[in-house]
């Protein structure tokens, strides 16, 4: 539990309606402890000004000192527009000593309305306060927040800097200086900027938050702490929730992460933090060490200064050093593993495909969608996992069944979503049956593995095995029996269940009972359904299952992964705090079901899962994953 206590002064800084610069609003302040004296650089919001015929509400940075760090005079106007690449405002200020000079960072503004181009990072250069300073543009591209470490590593000057703030997602990321001068280095920005995945710090946990660096990085006994804002469901001004969270980076390399918080340490929760320019925003922006308290200086709702403390004992025993990082799936594409073809039954989408792997090759069954909404079965092959070599013009499985065949000329039917279960000669499918009217029920159809292998596609007649009326699909049988009985995972309604059966031979007549449920978890990332992806992997410790979830928030459809107990596989042994799949890329993002990543095969080659999944009901991807860093991931904690 880490007490938190907000002064009793708070705001110890509002806006002056004396100084037409700062009347609107002072906040976000960022301090610097010099000898006695402390130094405030804040951000300073006027009332509404002409600038190039634009009406706009100008933002500074303002001054002031304290001897106490709590009651600050001698306030002044310190940074203001003087740059072409400035010249629309100067926010957010982040300020350190090192080498006897105080560097003031800062976000540039060189247009209005604002655009992500225009959002940049300055640097004003100080020897003291009362002298003028020397300025410099930073990043040549979008960029904000950015703070230096209060001394040399390794000799280099170090920076953190929040990069893409306004082309989500942002990405937190560390910068390295042999010299001072490189710090506004163009070529070396440049350079670093091509170089940005490798410069980037593991922060993010979905794709829904928003990243920004708060306060300048505090050197304590245990590593650097970060302090900085984390932004929840960003997107959402119904859910939003800006919170402060904290990281623990290594001495000597601050890339790697020791620990990190779990969730907000402090939130907006009074009437000066939720009311205000900007109703419910907390934003920390500089933070101080003195013995074992941490004092946290904040701006509240846009419009003021705030300072809380709290003990830095309290907050390292409230965080987690196992596997602190989100971990995520690699895409190693560029572009979709497959898209739609001028084939007739393809012609409209590719996506959600099954996959088996005979030793050599990955062989791809995948869902394709014609003009008229109609499923079918396709066939590829990939030599490599990461390339097609082969892919029929004709498809390999249609609808064969009343239950499959459209009935309504306006909507979707057929075969969908099919997983590959292959136990002992026979390769098993499941998939979704459709007619178009019906609630979708699954089918269960096989052939031999030789027969598939030489394109002999003679599929036994598919049989349904869900009850009627019910919407049921995304079905997998395990590859082996469990104490005696074959067991078949599928997903009702908003849950994944498993129902245990003697044979596989059904008989048409003889329904799934949905035996044991996994449900979605309240508050979470899951929360509004849950169903399976891919059929159970074996391990060591458990099988390991990739799901889908959907959030009851975005609605987004992400992707992450549990282990079940050998023997009792309804007993989740753990399961991911966070997704390790979820729509990014436009492809993903922009399709026939926006927002989706939707797997339904994954093969193990090597230490190495290939996964293949549908990227927005359009195309078909492939992500790829250590197999021992995920078990090693999943094993590491319990059942959230």
């Amino acid at each position: 539990m880490i007490t938190i206590t907000r002064s009793e002064k708070n705001p110890i800084l509002k806006p002056n309606p004396q100084n037409l610069w700062e009347l609107k609003a002072a906040f976000n302040p960022s301090i610097v402890k010099d000898g006695k004296d402390y130094h405030m650089v804040y951000r300073a919001l006027s009332e509404n000004q002409n600038i190039e015929e634009k009406n706009i509400s100008l933002s500074t940075i303002g001054y002031a000192k304290s001897k106490d760090g709590v009651n600050f005079s001698e306030r002044e106007q310190l940074i203001k527009p003087q740059e072409d690449w400035e010249k629309f405002g100067c926010e957010d200020p982040r300020i350190t000593k090192i080498d006897d000079e105080y560097f003031v960072f800062y976000t540039a503004l060189s247009d209005f309305p604002f655009l992500a181009s225009s959002i940049k990072i300055g640097l004003a250069l100080f020897k003291d306060f009362k002298t003028s300073p020397q300025k410099h543009l930073i990043t040549p591209f979008n960029a904000k927040a950015m703070v230096l470490f209060p001394e040399k590593i390794n000799g280099k000057y170090v920076a953190l800097l929040t990069v893409n703030t306004d082309i989500p997602p942002s990405s937190v990321a560390i910068a390295w200086f042999d010299k001072k001068e490189d710090i506004w280095s163009k070529d070396y920005w440049r350079k670093w900027y091509l170089n940005l995945s490798k410069n980037t710090l593991p922060l993010r946990r979905i794709n829904s938050d928003q990243l920004e660096i708060g306060a300048a990085p505090i050197f304590t006994p245990y590593g650097w702490l970060l302090i900085y804002s984390h932004i929840q469901h960003y997107y959402d001004e119904k859910y939003r929730l800006f919170g402060v969270e904290a990281v623990l980076l290594d001495h000597y390399d601050p890339q790697k992460i020791l620990s990190r918080t779990d969730k907000p340490i402090i939130v907006a929760s009074k009437d000066y933090e939720m009311i205000g320019n900007v109703n419910n925003v907390i934003f920390p922006s500089s933070a101080l060490l003195q013995d074992d308290t941490v004092s946290l200086y904040y701006g509240a709702s846009d419009t003021t200064s705030c300072l809380a403390t709290f003990a830095l004992k309290d907050l390292l025993e409230n965080m987690n050093s196992h596997f602190p990082i989100a971990l995520k799936v690699e895409k190693p594409l560029s572009e979709p593993l497959m898209i739609s073809t001028s084939n007739p039954w393809e012609s409209k989408a590719v996506f959600n495909p099954a996959a088996f792997y005979d030793g050599e090759n990955v062989h791809l069954l995948y869902r394709a969608m014609d003009e008229n909404n109609t499923s079918v079965l396709g066939y590829a092959k990939s030599p490599d996992g990461l390339s097609i070599n082969k892919r029929l013009d004709k498809p390999i499985y249609v609808p064969r069944a009343d239950f499959e065949d459209k009935k309504n000329p306006g909507g979707n039917s057929g075969c969908e979503d099919p997983r590959i279960t292959v136990i002992g000669e026979r390769m098993y499918v499941c998939y979704t049956a459709f007619d178009g009217v019906n609630p979708p029920r699954i089918v269960l159809t096989s052939i031999g593995i030789n027969d598939f292998l030489k394109e002999n596609f003679n599929w036994e007649k598919p049989v349904l095995i869900s009850p009627p009326g019910i919407d049921d699909k995304d079905a997998a049988i395990f590859p082996e029996k469990i104490n005696g009985k074959y067991v078949i995972i599928h997903r009702i309604q908003n849950s994944i269940v498993l129902d245990y059966v003697d044979s596989l031979d059904f008989d048409g007549n003889t329904w799934l009972r949905s035996i044991d449920f996994i449900t979605p978890r309240e508050d979470s990332w899951d929360s509004e359904k849950i169903g399976l992806c891919t059929p159970p992997l074996k391990t060591n410790q458990g099988w390991l299952v990739l799901y889908h979830g959907v959030s009851r928030i975005s609605h987004e459809y992400r992707v992450g992964a549990m282990l079940l107990d050998l023997n009792n596989p309804s007993n989740v042994l753990s399961r991911t705090l966070w997704p390790i799949l979820e729509p990014e890329t436009r492809f993903e993002r922009e399709g026939i079901v926006k927002n989706v990543v939707f797997p339904c095969g994954a093969v193990l080659i090597g230490d190495m899962i290939y996964i293949y999944y549908g990227g927005a009901d359009k195309v078909v991807c492939v992500a790829t994953i250590s197999f021992s860093t995920l078990y090693k991931y999943l094993t590491s904690f319990g059942t959230y």
